[in-house]
């Protein structure tokens, strides 16, 4: 398959809490894939370079969640949008069982929802992000930097956070940087990403939570059902990798691939042994999976 564009995969679905944007790509199984958070992310920017690979397996569908600059802004919470934002999407599309690979943030909804909605996924695919810090302090040093560029949107703050969120800082490029620049600083996006990640609104989340009836949702990791893969870099300075521990120990069936000299980016970073891993798993056939 010749190597798809921003303009040829781009769609829209208009929806009554506004228009939903996604990219598609391919033919088979539907795959859906949920980006993460941070300046100027996009689902696109996400998984641009793997889509090729897995669009000639499957029908890639990658979902742009409320909040970030692509899809219509909401009201709510830009993570409380987001699993509602797939819960609309996949109805308008008539997709149910459909595997699902989330990034960081993305993962965390794809769990949360896998949680609530066992008929929804067949197959979890997760990068990062999943589960409690359990060795490393919380927030890790990519999170305090990205909480460093909200409140002081600097480019300087934001190429610190960019090279945290790698191994190897050539990965950062100059055009990587000026997109996301231009992106992250929009008033809007920057608007919800304060929501997200300014220290007041951390301050208030974590009190929150305290305070809360409510487990929290690595608690209740144990409930999903959809056979799970869990990815992780190994140098991961955002979400350290022994936040694995508890998903991995806990979800029923999970595997858990570390991939060295690898930062949070796994798929951008280790792009082609993660690839391979990913569709391994994904296309393993049904019985042999147990």
């Amino acid at each position: 398959m010749t190597q798809p564009t921003y303009e040829s995969t781009l769609r829209e679905l208009r929806t009554d809490e506004g228009a939903l944007r996604y990219h598609e790509a391919g033919d088979g199984p539907p795959l859906l894939l949920l980006h993460g958070s941070g300046p100027g992310v996009t689902g696109w920017r996400n998984y641009r370079g793997n889509l090729a690979v897995f669009a000639e397996h499957f029908r890639c569908l990658i979902l742009e969640f409320p909040g970030f600059g692509v899809s219509d802004p909401v009201d709510e919470h830009p993570m409380v949008a987001a699993p509602q934002a797939v819960l609309r999407f996949l109805d308008h599309l008539g997709l149910g069982h459909v595997d699902v690979i989330g990034n960081s943030m993305g993962g965390i909804v794809a769990a949360n929802l896998a949680i609530g909605r066992p008929d929804l996924f067949r197959r979890l695919v997760t990068i990062g992000g999943v589960g409690p810090n359990i060795f490393s302090p919380s927030p890790g040093e990519g999170i305090r930097l990205l909480m460093d560029f909200t409140e002081n949107p600097t480019r300087e703050a934001l190429v610190r956070w960019m090279h945290s969120m790698v191994y190897d800082p050539a990965v950062v490029t100059d055009e990587m940087i000026e997109e996301r620049w231009t992106h992250a600083t929009e008033p809007k996006t920057l608007e919800s990403a304060r929501r997200m990640y300014g220290r007041e609104a951390m301050a208030a989340n974590r009190a929150a939570a305290a305070n809360s009836d409510r487990p929290p949702y690595w608690a209740l990791l144990h409930k999903i059902s959809a056979r799970t893969l869990i990815t992780w870099g190994r140098d991961d300075r955002v979400s350290p990798v022994d936040m694995a521990l508890l998903p991995m120990r806990t979800i029923p069936g999970a595997e858990l691939h570390v991939f060295p000299d690898c930062g949070h980016w796994v798929m951008i970073e280790q792009k082609n042994a993660w690839e391979s891993t990913v569709l391994a798993f994904l296309t393993r056939d049904d019985a042999l999976a147990g």
